[in-house]
């Protein structure tokens, strides 16, 4: 009958400038559609030499070699009888553009070029790039001397057109054209364009991908039609991972999926289309019929094949599917897990060290390591012979097939307590019985020794010796003394990865892991170059508040029971010394703001753009019924002095998994200076004019009562509330509100209470006696932030 289209999309995991491998992949998904009965494959964006190329894009060897492997494309025998486009970057009258060529039996039908940069967040497409603005026209381009002697042809259509063959209409989008507020399916649909193809490379973050599908779905709702959609998936070079989730939408329903996220380095989605369907949808709209008529028309390209066969009566539609959506929690044991793979696997390395406290922050990173194993573990039982050869050749024994995720976990993962006189017995004993249920192959050791030595080199030369200030020192002592404890950490940690393998009879070496989240970065509560600078950070861009959910949810869901006492285990540094053996310090006193707060903070400063004013006005309002706005000033200000004070070491983060959209990673997703005035003195003075009009007005609540830690409660699902803590940090602030201030000796001392859990940039958990979920703690800190030379600032 001619009416019924079989197409397919691809989800590839790519590597930047990995030319051999991107081939493979690609040649494999034109396999797999065509044995599967496809008539069309469409890939991800820049396919063919990766995305993250980012700065070798001008250079010409890579044009060169993307050439090279679209030339060994087209003269395959896979691809012929079948529309195949690709994704790749071409230079067109010396200017680079991120392009999709479609082909037919070793001829070039089209060069499409993007026609609307992504230039937010991680993207940076307009250093490399330039946008098609010649809408609804093609140019000549002139192909390279190899393509040409294979083709016969000397020039293809470059530009904005579509692709008509005998049966139907094929129009293309690429990532931010789908984004864009004026996306280009609208004018091809009224052109009649039936078949919308998007090759994408749209990364992962917590709580978007039901973005993608409403957008997929809506784009063939509203203008009627199909809508394929084709993702990256995988970390291909960079601190993204690619989220899969490639689908087909046909008039407003999702009728195929591909995984959000796998091991999978290929996989080919299908769907029967019947274009009579679509057809009747759009007739059926008539303010559609109306706009579609005075519409104006694309070039059409036109192509003599078929993508429908006349005896397809006996094919079956696609028919509408349910989206599946992961939660939050599980999103954290994925997404992390396969961005650790594809790092590990193509770093050459042997496994990971990482350094354990017993604390929440790195008993984080070691489940996300525990959930890669199990995921690695369900591959090789499903029969992937990728997975099993990568894992073969990264525990260097090609006859190893792992029995259990614990058996693999212990030959991949290195875990080390690092002790001193100042910690606990709970974290020490916690520590291990993790590492125990885990799998990780442990080690214990005491860093009083080293850290001794280099006190006592000081020492010698200068005769004095630094206190805590629990002994007597000041301030600049007590930190000093904290942070050599967490630089000795870092060094101890490079050394044993180095030299682990060698000691259990294994060729190479470890990747360090980091453990810093990013409320911490955000606040710039860690040493500089302590243990939170590794080699690679799994949890760097994941918040505290969802690390508890997090934990909460690997406890049940693969058999860590321990977990229990570390999300219970109170929060603390553990870097200066015990008193009869209790802990005396904590991570939320030290900072001066709760994680809740923390959270707060950094989704006004990125994501809403707030600076201390606005973020201020912002709070007034939503803290009104806990705090007055001279406390709400205080506690902005406290804020953004802790924030420009150790702003500087967001520049020496360890590269993370992008995960939240309010990092403070200024390496790549947030470009802002490192070297502040601290005192904020013209915006702060707004704050201050504000809060003198302000004051007045404001009428305390008879029943703002300072709430007990027992009301400030962590909820995750169904399950048992209980308080919020934090991990014990090798690390310590480069400031930190409690240093001895002069002249504030009789200030009252500050107290803390436990954090509140987010969800979003709105409020943070529930108080049962308080509207806005707000502890009224930390606002008395003004004057007790230090710069590096002990000056009040």
């Amino acid at each position: 009958m001619g009416r019924k289209v079989t197409v397919a999309i691809s989800t590839l995991n790519q590597w930047a400038l990995d030319f051999e491998g991107n081939l493979a992949r690609i040649l494999q998904s034109i396999l797999e559609a065509k044995d599967m009965g496809a008539s069309y494959r469409s890939g991800p964006e820049l396919e063919v030499s990766g995305y993250s190329c980012e700065d070798h894009f001008r250079e010409p060897d890579t044009y060169l070699h993307s050439w090279e492997v679209l030339l060994e494309i087209i003269m395959s025998p896979l691809c012929e009888n079948m529309l195949i486009d690709v994704g790749m970057p071409v230079m067109h009258r010396n200017v680079a553009y991120n392009c999709r060529v479609i082909f037919l039996n070793r001829k070039i039908l089209l060069i499409r070029p993007k026609m609307a940069m992504c230039d937010t967040d991680d993207y940076r497409e307009s250093r490399w790039f330039t946008a098609w603005t010649k809408a609804f026209q093609t140019e000549d381009h002139f192909l390279p001397r190899m393509i040409s002697q294979h083709t016969g042809q000397d020039v293809v259509p470059f530009g904005d057109a579509v692709i008509a063959t005998k049966d139907t209409c094929i129009g293309y989008e690429m990532c931010e054209e789908l984004w864009t507020i004026k996306s280009k399916h609208i004018d091809m649909s009224l052109s009649g364009v039936e078949i919308m193809v998007n090759g994408s490379a749209s990364y992962w973050e917590l709580r978007k991908s039901h973005i993608l599908s409403d957008l997929v779905r809506t784009a063939s709702l509203k203008a009627g039609g199909a809508y394929l959609y084709s993702n990256l998936r995988g970390c291909d070079g960079q601190r993204m991972y690619f989220q899969g989730c490639s689908n087909i939408a046909v008039n407003g329903e999702i009728v195929a999926r591909g995984k959000q996220f796998s091991l999978q380095d290929v996989e080919v989605t299908l769907a029967t289309i019947d274009l009579e369907q679509i057809r009747s949808y759009r007739v059926s709209q008539r303010s559609r019929c109306l706009m579609s008529a005075s519409a104006p028309s694309y070039p059409r390209i036109i192509c003599d094949f078929e993508m429908s066969t006349h005896n397809d009566i006996f094919k079956i539609a696609s028919t509408p599917i349910q989206w599946p959506l992961h939660s939050a929690e599980e999103e954290i044991a994925l997404g992390p897990a396969c961005w650790l793979w594809d790092y590990l696997r193509r770093s050459g390395q042997g496994g990971f060290f990482l350094p354990l406290s017993g604390g929440v922050d790195s008993s984080s990173s070691a489940a996300i390591v525990h959930s890669m194993c199990r995921l690695i573990f369900q591959a090789v039982q499903a029969g992937d012979a990728q997975v099993l050869h990568d894992v073969r050749k990264i525990l260097a024994d090609q006859e190893y097939t792992p029995t259990k995720p614990a058996d693999l976990c212990n030959r991949l993962l290195v875990t080390c307590f690092m002790g001193s006189v100042n910690s606990s017995i709970e974290t020490k004993q916690r520590a291990s019985s993790l590492a125990n249920q885990l799998g990780s192959y442990h080690i214990d050791i005491n860093i009083d020794t080293a850290i001794n030595a280099l006190l006592g080199i000081f020492i010698s030369l200068t005769g004095l010796t630094p206190r805590f200030r629990s002994q007597g020192g000041c301030a600049r002592q007590n930190l000093a003394l904290q942070n050599i404890q967490s630089r000795i950490r870092m060094v101890l940690a490079y050394i044993f990865a180095q030299l682990m393998l060698w000691v259990r009879n294994r060729p190479g070496g470890l990747l360090v892991l980091g453990s810093a989240n990013v409320d911490e970065s955000l606040r710039g509560y860690f040493t500089k170059y302590d243990c939170s600078s590794a080699d690679i950070n799994p949890i760097g861009c994941i918040s505290k508040t969802d690390l508890w959910k997090f934990l909460n949810y690997a406890k049940d869901q693969f058999n860590l029971p321990i977990l229990e006492s570390i999300i219970d285990a109170p929060p603390t540094a553990e870097l200066e010394p015990l008193q009869d053996g209790q802990l005396i310090q904590t991570d939320e006193e030290d900072m001066g703001m709760t994680y809740a707060e923390l959270n707060k903070y950094g989704r006004l400063r990125k994501q809403s753009c707030c600076g201390p004013y606005s973020m201020f006005c912002e709070l007034v309002a939503t803290w009104k019924s806990d705090l007055s706005p001279a406390e709400v000033a205080d506690k902005v200000k406290h804020f953004f002095r802790c924030y420009a004070i150790n702003r500087h070491k967001m520049t020496v983060l360890t590269p993370a998994v992008h995960a939240e959209s309010y990092s403070p990673d200024d390496n790549r997703f947030d470009h802002r200076p490192f070297l502040y005035r601290a005192n904020w003195s013209w915006q702060f003075k707004a704050i201050d004019n504000e809060v003198e009009k302000l004051q007045p007005f404001y009428t305390p609540c008879s029943t703002n009562i300072r709430p007990s830690s027992e009301d400030l409660l962590l909820s995750h699902g169904d399950t048992t509330q209980r308080t919020s803590h934090t991990d014990s940090k090798h690390s310590s602030p480069l400031s930190s509100p409690s240093m001895d201030v002069p002249g504030a000796s009789t200030a009252a001392p500050i107290t803390t209470t436990s954090a509140l859990v987010g969800t979003g940039s709105g409020s943070l958990g529930s108080l049962p006696k308080k509207s806005s979920g707000y502890a009224k703690v930390h606002v008395n800190v003004l004057g007790k932030i230090k710069d590096r030379t002990g000056i009040p600032v």
